[in-house]
């Protein structure tokens, strides 16, 4: 049965971007009860929601397989690469292709 998504639920497209960043194994494994994307779903509800993890609601993985699994994602950092590629591919895709930049000065290195 499939469950009503949520307004925080992953779209396709954003999926298809982000699910090669953390899939360090196939879907199929046999040890995975839930899938990732079910699993991302909890993770960005919880943010969005603010809520505590206890109350991750029922029709989404449990609190206690979407926490380690975002515990994991964290100590991998695979969501830095993530953002630094967004920043360079959203200016492209508004039809922007100079890129960010930036520059500091300090008053030290000017002697």
């Amino acid at each position: 049965m499939e469950r009503k998504s949520y307004p925080s639920d992953v779209s396709d497209d954003e999926w298809a971007f982000v699910a090669p960043y953390w899939t360090l194994m196939t879907e199929e494994a046999p040890q995975r009860e839930h899938s990732l994307r079910e699993v991302f779903n909890g993770l960005r509800w919880i943010v969005r929601a603010g809520a505590s993890w206890r109350m991750m609601p029922h029709d989404l993985p449990p609190w206690y397989t979407v926490y380690p699994q975002a515990q994991r994602w964290l100590k991998a950092e695979v969501f830095d690469p993530i953002v630094l590629d967004l920043r360079t591919l959203l200016p492209l895709t508004k039809g922007r292709i100079d890129l960010p930049r930036a520059a500091i000065l300090d008053s030290r290195t000017l002697q």
